[in-house]
């Protein structure tokens, strides 16, 4: 009798063990890519630092050759940096950091990197807009006006050239619905 039990307690076990051991293997490790497409818009003119966006994961994320995050898992990012711009030298900036993602009805936080972008330095272009403005009024005064000309023409350039750049400098980042952004896992998350 306790020969039978022994021998059906051997074959139960690993049985019984195999499911748990399948659940407890799933692990998201620590540098892994997960792409996340945002469900809505964001716009650095009107978003706040901490901001909740949802997404959807693009792709499914793999480990050991078993999907651990399949392609559509739901994602929430937060706005982690943001900065809308300024009309002469501040240039707009828009970051997300993906937070968490719900896998067969759990949600996982994650710890990832942040993506998205910092509009080009304006610094140059708007120099450009109020040098040539002085100089283009410069030549016109001296033209009409000789050298007194000359001083309230670069006077009136420069202005001119300043309100120039300050009209065409402002553009905020805007990432429309369906924008694909990027992450990496900086820490390892096991998925149950």
């Amino acid at each position: 009798m306790n020969q039978r039990i022994r021998l059906v307690s051997i074959f139960l076990a690993p049985a019984l063990l195999l499911p748990a051991l399948a659940q407890a293997g799933d692990t998201v490790p620590e540098g892994a890519k997960i792409s996340v497409v945002i469900d809505q818009a964001v716009s650095s003119k009107t978003a706040k630092i901490g901001q909740t966006v949802t997404g959807t994961v693009s792709q499914d994320v793999a480990s050991g050759g078993k999907v651990v995050i399949p392609k559509g898992s739901a994602a929430k990012l937060t706005v982690s940096s943001v900065q809308a711009s300024g009309r002469l030298s501040t240039p707009a900036k828009l970051y997300l950091r993906l937070r968490a993602v719900t896998v067969g009805g759990k949600t996982y936080t994650f710890a990832t990197n942040s993506a998205g972008r910092t509009e080009g330095g304006k610094g140059k272009r708007d120099a450009g807009f109020i040098g040539g403005g002085a100089a283009g009024g410069a030549i016109i005064g001296a033209l009409a006006g000789g050298g007194k000309g000359a001083a309230i023409g670069a006077a009136a350039g420069a202005g001119a050239g300043t309100a120039g750049a300050a009209a065409t400098g402002k553009k905020d980042i805007e990432f429309p619905a369906e924008t694909k952004l990027a992450f990496t896992a900086r820490t390892s998350v096991a998925i149950n």
